[in-house]
């Protein structure tokens, strides 16, 4: 394996970076993840991502059955 040439600035202080571990997170970046921002009024009525997956799959379930029925129409 070939060495490569240290490319990092002098400047920089490695004594301060104690505890860190490469590719900490790497698995999960790899299995990719949506992060989606909510509104702070929106956070306030649902505190985690099961509530937001509920009220979605519900608005989801109407809209599925609004269109069924303008199709049967």
């Amino acid at each position: 394996m070939k060495k490569r040439a240290d490319e990092l600035r002098p400047e920089y202080d490695l004594s301060q970076l104690k505890g860190a571990v490469r590719g900490k997170y790497a698995v999960r970046a790899q299995q990719g993840t949506n992060i989606i921002l909510l509104d702070k009024d929106v956070a306030e009525v649902f505190h985690d991502d099961a509530s937001v997956n509920e009220a979605l799959r519900t608005l989801i379930r109407l809209h599925a059955q609004k269109q069924q029925r303008f199709a049967e129409a």
